[in-house]
Parts: structure tokens; C-alpha cells; sequence
């Protein structure tokens, strides 16, 4: 069955963010090491990249690495940020090719520097491309996002360049590192876990929730597109009732 040929492209969600779970478990039940899932989840990487391409997405956000999972053992870590920069360098002509925009939010001074370097060369080369916007939440956490977005705020209104009556969602969405995205339509989470992980909280809001078993290596493009037909099927009514989204609607068509 053709999914992609069900997906009404006049309905797809602006912002898709992924929580890529589950390479651990996946790697420990066939007996490896978690680093074996890290390695296989690069073909789910890939395939979710051209499934977002494919159905006409313009945002896709990876949450790649969070500032927690520089608790995990070192090993696992270097083997980690070893596969990102041979990842980035495999993947770049591809990225041209479809006219992928790679660009990346979170604490990147934390990164090693053959990391950055990778990175911002990558971002450099894709920076005129317009199709998709694909970014790699690296080094995040969501409250340390919020908390930083709260000091530039703060200084600015020290230094007499923003008055508080002047703070709204608008000023504090423009001091997010997401500033140049729009916000998150749909959040999708592998693995069977249910639960936010300290991503994207502000961005998230209103964003529908879709939360699959399967886990990260073993996610393609059908479960993709499988999980945008989902999110079809709801009604996202941004606290309204589904009356007045009814009346909104006709109105529109009128």
C-alpha cells in the first residue's frame, strides 16, 4: 500500500519534531552494544529525512543529543559524536541534491570542535537551500533554552532596550534558538515511551503527540507517513470547541 498517495499534502504539518528512542533496546536485544543501535539508527535517520521531504514538510527537528546524555559513559559519547561527523560528511551531497537546509539548535560550545567544524561547514554549504529545514537538536535541553532566552530578555531590559510592558510570546519565540522555525504541529516519539524529555517545551504547546512502539533503527518511511495520517485525522482545535471551528470553516469557504 502506497501510503505517501493517502497523505492530503494540503494538510501536512508545518513542523514535525522526532524524539529518535529506542537504539539502546534495539541494539540489547540482539546482543550488541547500544553503540550497534546508534550505527543502525542512521538508516532511520535518513529515511525520515526524505519521507518529510517526500510529503511536502518544510521543518523537520531531530533531537539528536540533549544536554543530559553527556551523563552517559564516555565511550558511548565519543562513538556518538564520531558517527555525527561521518554521518554529515556522507550525507551532504544528498542534502544538496534535494535542497535540504541543515541547521542545528542547543549548546554547541559544549561540542567537540571537529564537531563544530563539520557542522558549520555542512550548514555554510546548505544555507540557500529551501525546500526542507532539517535541524539537529544537539547539545539541548529545553529549560536550559528557556532559562538563556530569559537572561537575553532580562539584559535587554537592564540595558533600557526593551521595556517589560513590551514582553509577549512574539519577543520571547524571537530569543528561542527556534526563532527562525515556525512552531512544533506535531511531535512524534519512537520506542513505546511516552513522554516529553525535556524537548522543545515552549515550541511543543499546541503540537499533536503521537507516540509509536517501533523503535529508532527500525523506523522508515511507511511508519513516517503512517504517523502523518494520523495526525490527519485529528481536529486541533487551539482551545476552541469543534463548533466554532466549524463556523471558522465555513466562513473561510464562503
Amino acid at each position: 500500500m502506497d501510503l505517501l498517495a493517502h497523505i492530503n499534502t494540503f494538510k501536512v504539518p508545518q513542523h514535525v519534531a522526532v524524539i529518535m528512542d529506542g537504539n539502546g533496546r534495539w541494539a540489547k536485544q540482539k546482543g550488541k552494544a547500544r553503540v550497534f543501535g546508534h550505527k543502525n539508527g542512521i538508516k532511520a535517520v535518513r529515511e525520515t529525512i526524505e519521507a518529510a521531504g517526500n510529503a511536502g514538510i518544510k521543518a523537520l527537528t531531530l533531537y539528536t543529543f540533549s544536554t543530559e546524555n553527556w551523563n552517559r559513559p564516555k565511550a558511548e559519547i565519543k562513538t556518538l559524536m564520531t558517527l555525527l561527523v561521518v554521518s554529515l560528511k556522507n550525507e551532504v551531497k544528498e542534502l544538496m541534491k534535494n535542497n535540504i537546509k541543515l541547521q542545528v539548535i542547543g549548546n554547541q560550545e559544549t561540542l567537540p570542535s571537529s564537531v563544530r567544524k563539520g557542522l558549520d561547514k555542512v550548514i555554510k554549504q546548505t544555507e540557500n537551500n529551501d525546500s526542507l529545514t532539517l535541524t539537529l537538536a544537539l547539545s539541548y535541553g529545553s529549560r536550559e533554552e528557556i532559562v538563556n532566552t530569559i537572561k537575553k530578555i532580562s539584559k535587554k531590559v537592564v540595558n533600557k532596550e526593551l521595556l517589560i510592558e513590551e514582553i509577549n510570546e512574539k519577543i520571547i519565540n524571537n530569543h528561542l534558538y527556534t526563532f527562525t522555525l515556525p512552531d512544533v504541529d506535531f511531535l512524534i516519539r519512537t520506542s513505546g515511551e511516552k513522554r516529553i524529555s525535556n524537548f522543545l517545551l515552549w515550541q511543543i504547546a499546541y503540537a499533536e503527540l503521537y507516540f509509536t512502539d517501533t523503535l529508532w533503527p527500525d523506523f522508515r518511511k511507511e511508519h513516517f507517513f503512517e504517523a502523518i495520517l494520523d495526525y490527519q485525522n485529528r481536529e486541533r482545535r487551539f482551545g476552541k470547541t469543534s463548533e466554532q471551528l466549524d463556523d471558522t470553516n465555513e466562513q473561510t469557504e464562503k
